[in-house]
């Protein structure tokens, strides 16, 4: 790996992230844990995000590459898709290889022999803690590693996009307030998280990914005061309220194969998210449960109008700002605040169509709405 990264966000970010990776890794293995990547350099580590942003700029037959890479010699990946002859590591080769490994799962594998990285093949199965480097689109790139389990998103480390460059704040989840779903999102162990909760982390990404906006709800089950805040009647009300996803949550221990159980689940979540498309906000409860979609929040009855909203960004350097609620985002945002700040015990989970992702939650601390910008964790 010889010359210096001509992409100047690759050099101011890769001490950070080889700090980050060696301290997890280290942590993991005084834990006694198995089966543990290898940490790049910190000269590893700008060379491949210098030469992934400008295969982003590229274009193959009209197209950008989309291509996620993996830190691992061939013989950790299991059932390992190998090459022949290894490919050099370049912005052409990753043009070229990137219509055919653009899918969901597939990494393509990178190793390093005397100073040189080499592309060796591609693999759907990663050790722990394997680092990863996400080419969504031109210019975005996402640092990430697999979680212990292997199910449920990748915890996400920096975010570079164009010359920003955000670095994810593990710290942020042992905050007041840090709800459950943020502290999922900014987890290294999916083992230790309630399965209900990775299931919100599945829904917002999902969210996210359909790029039409929307919101979801999330009340109480067992309790109709939500209804004080949704204007009657209720055009696409459900009833009986719809448990398919619940029901598949309840059964993993029935279905038999857990690969299966996943496919299903994830699925059930799809169609789910999908319904936060169509105009309104849909509603389950905290069981999973649909109760509604399409439907028109409005301040309940007696209620005053949300005034102030605390704003947070879990990314080093953010800052909590108290803001106008009229200044965070627009129709759809306002209105998901408002509805926290009359149900206190729901959360709001708002995708706009720009790709922004903000998890309204009343805190308790501050008496009052905190809106979380979360993007950076689900890109």
């Amino acid at each position: 790996m010889t010359g210096e990264a001509t992409y100047r966000a690759a050099r101011m970010v890769s001490a950070g992230v080889q700090e980050h990776f060696e301290a997890q890794l280290n942590e993991a293995r005084q834990k006694g844990e198995e089966r543990l990547a290898q940490a790049p350099s910190k000269q590893t580590i700008e060379t491949m995000i210098d030469r992934a942003f400008w295969a982003s700029l590229r274009r193959e037959e009209g197209y950008s590459p989309k291509i996620s890479l993996a830190y691992l010699p061939p013989e950790e990946a299991s059932m390992p898709l190998l090459l022949e002859e290894r490919l050099p590591f370049s912005s052409y080769t990753l043009t070229k290889m990137a219509p055919g490994v653009e899918r969901p799962g597939i990494h393509l594998g990178v190793w390093e022999e005397e100073g040189q990285l080499y592309i060796w093949g591609s693999t759907q199965n990663l050790p722990n803690f394997c680092f990863v480097l996400d080419v969504s689109e031109p210019g975005l790139l996402v640092v990430k590693y697999r979680r212990k389990q292997g199910f449920g998103k990748f915890s996400n480390v920096a975010v570079l996009i164009g010359d920003q460059v955000k670095m994810v704040d593990q710290s942020s989840a042992r905050l007041p307030d840090c709800m459950s779903l943020l502290t999922s999102l900014l987890s290294s162990d999916s083992a230790t998280e309630d399965d209900s909760v990775n299931v919100l982390v599945q829904l917002a990404v999902s969210m996210r990914r359909h790029a039409h906006g929307g919101s979801l709800l999330i009340v109480p089950a067992d309790t109709y005061a939500w209804h004080d805040s949704i204007i009657h009647p209720i055009r696409y009300a459900v009833k009986p309220a719809y448990t398919g996803l619940a029901e598949l949550l309840q059964s993993q221990v029935e279905f038999g194969s857990q690969s299966l159980w996943k496919e299903a689940l994830r699925k059930e979540v799809d169609n789910l998210a999908g319904l936060t498309a169509i105009d309104g906000a849909t509603i389950i409860n905290d069981r999973y449960e649909l109760l509604a979609f399409g439907t028109k929040i409005a301040r309940r009855k007696g209620g005053a109008p949300v005034e102030k909203i605390l704003t947070t960004e879990p990314v080093i350097g953010g800052v909590a700002a108290v803001v106008s609620s009229a200044l965070n985002g627009g129709t759809r945002h306002l209105s998901a605040a408002q509805f926290v700040h009359d149900q206190r015990n729901a959360l709001a989970l708002v995708a706009s169509q720009d790709g922004r992702f903000t998890i309204f939650t009343w805190s308790a601390c501050e008496d009052m709405v905190q809106a979380h910008q979360i993007d950076a964790l689900l890109l």
